[in-house]
């Protein structure tokens, strides 16, 4: 027996869930189809930010993209939460990026003024000496020389906002079925038909947002997503008092009062180890930020996969040769989720992707 849908999400993850949501949000009966947690899923060890500052440099369009999901952000929170009444802790009060020396300030603040410049003014920043620095948090260790700020940026809490959204999903429609790793995508009329292990489900529309699966089943659309994994690793203290009113780029408070450290980088293939190396250093640059977190105690330590293209900006495609299919791949699924579900799957419910998205294809890969 053949179901059928208006359109398939292949992939439960934050980006497959946030399409998911925005598409039946838009009235279009829609399954999404997950392998389960056999898969690399990035959404396990993601960091809450939602970011802005730093995104998309050298990308005015990613940077575009990224501004405009940060400033949907509290509507799409405020959704969530009325739609499920689960609590996101979702915060837009500005980021912090904390500079260690007076070569990473100047580096910083040359980076970010490009980045002003791409948006002609859209994105705000200032660069903030020590003491300014310190008015926002308290503690700071000697060797912070300041840093720099944003209001564009915030944090919620990632594992809440999956719940949401996928419970969101669920009760306008929905159907999310998990355990469905897919093995075949067809055209089937004017449509597609996609199999399982034991299902078989018709579309209109199909998205992939499968992550790291997206490498794989993007031929099967006509499609290239050149995506690979890149490891970070998350450090997790006990709660304690409560020190930080709004994020850093290397370390934030969760609404629990623990405390999140991590932003490791590593090209190591497949391996989710988390290794005591990394996490000393990860945990070192945070004692030198705040050195009274060196009395902290690290409760739980992990590591998961982001999904990377080889110039670390999103990829969003549609298939010349099956229209109607589409793919998309990025490594900022939280703060890229609001856009995603309130832009995004509109594009696709009307069966095109917007202009913003043109300079953001895969085939800029090939130039």
């Amino acid at each position: 027996m053949i179901s059928r849908f208006d359109a398939i999400v292949i992939g439960g993850g934050m980006l497959g869930s946030a399409i998911g949501f925005g598409l039946v949000r838009e009235g279009l009966t829609t399954a999404i189809l997950d392998e389960g947690d056999v898969a690399f899923r990035a959404a396990r060890g993601n960091f809450g930010l939602v970011w802005v500052q730093g995104k998309g440099v050298g990308s005015p369009a990613y940077a575009n993209w990224t501004k405009l999901s940060s400033m949907l952000w509290s509507e799409f929170a405020t959704e969530l939460q009325g739609r499920t009444h689960i609590e996101l802790a979702h915060s837009r009060r500005g980021g912090i990026h904390l500079c260690l020396s007076e070569s990473e300030f100047d580096a910083r603040a040359k980076l970010l003024s490009t980045l002003s410049g791409h948006q002609k003014g859209d994105f705000t920043h200032e660069m903030l000496d020590r003491k300014a620095v310190g008015e926002f948090l308290p503690g700071l260790g000697p060797e912070v020389v300041g840093g720099s700020f944003s209001p564009h940026d915030g944090h919620v809490n990632p594992l809440y906002l999956l719940r949401a959204m996928q419970r969101a999903f669920v009760d306008l429609g929905g159907v999310l079925r998990t355990g469905s790793r897919v093995l075949e995508i067809s055209r089937d009329g004017e449509g597609f038909l996609v199999k399982t292990g034991d299902l078989k489900i018709h579309s209109a529309r199909i998205v992939l947002a499968a992550g790291l699966g997206n490498r794989e089943l993007a031929p099967m659309i006509g499609l290239k997503q050149p995506v690979r994994p890149v490891k970070g690793q998350i450090l997790v203290s006990e709660r304690v008092a409560k020190f930080l009113d709004m994020p850093t780029t290397k370390l934030r408070q969760t609404a629990e009062g623990t405390v999140m450290i991590g932003d490791s980088k590593e090209e190591l293939g497949f391996d989710i180890r988390s290794t005591p190396r990394v996490g000393k250093n990860i945990a070192d640059r945070a004692r030198r930020s705040f050195p009274f977190l060196s009395k902290m105690k690290v409760v739980r330590t992990w590591a998961a996969l982001r999904v990377m293209t080889p110039d670390g900006l999103p990829i969003y495609d549609q298939s010349k040769l099956m229209p109607g299919a589409f793919a998309a791949s990025c490594h900022s699924g939280v703060t890229l989720a609001a856009v995603h579900a309130l832009t995004y799957a509109r594009f696709v419910a009307n069966g095109v992707l917007g202009d913003e998205l043109s300079a953001l294809s895969a085939e800029r890969l090939n130039v």
